[in-house]
């Protein structure tokens, strides 16, 4: 398989959906109902608005399941680009004269979540499990290393690595591009 080919799940899926399987529609939806509403959620910080949302994601899904490039990225890449640009589609409509700027400012900021949250979903579980331990448990490195069964180095250098990682999800991607994990804009 190529490199850059989508999983294989990801072409089943778009074939299924294509013959119209409602099967399929429920699989999708198990698998990514709770991305597209927390992204939604994010922008519009609304808990009506990201269920009408995720509503419509899905709903022009199934009407469209053609739409799916596999060649621009992942399945999971899609459904974010489709949620965001219904989130923005949205912003825009109900903001009745809203600043550009503000609208910036919360888009930039649902994406940067979003990115934080692939991020995290994405690195490799030692580093995910220290993090987890010394942010959302509130253990200190040595604390840490006692519930991973490592050294303190070792806990050291995974805390330092994930938080690395975690702070390219602040970086603004250059203009046109995507954040990691959604693939090529259009």
């Amino acid at each position: 398989m190529a490199k850059d080919a989508p999983p294989r799940w990801d072409r089943r899926m778009q074939q299924r959906l294509a013959r119209g399987e409602a099967a399929a529609l429920g699989e999708l939806y198990d698998r990514f109902a709770a991305l597209v509403h927390s992204q939604a959620h994010r922008m519009l910080e609304d808990e009506d608005a990201a269920d009408q949302v995720t509503r419509e994601v899905f709903g022009r899904v199934w009407e469209n399941p053609d739409a799916y490039d596999p060649r621009h990225g992942s399945m999971r890449s899609w459904m974010a680009r489709l949620t965001h640009r219904e989130s923005v589609r949205r912003l825009r409509g109900t903001d009745d004269g809203a600043e550009d700027e503000e609208l910036e400012r919360r888009v930039l900021g649902a994406t940067t979540a979003a990115r934080a949250d692939y991020i995290v979903a994405s690195m490799p579980s030692p580093l995910r499990a220290a993090l987890e331990l010394a942010y959302i448990q509130r253990r200190d490195y040595r604390q840490a290393a006692a519930d991973l069964g490592v050294t303190g180095d070792e806990a050291r250098r995974r805390l330092r690595l994930g938080l690395q990682l975690l702070s390219t999800a602040n970086v603004r991607p250059p203009a046109g591009s995507a954040p990691p994990g959604y693939g090529p804009t259009s």
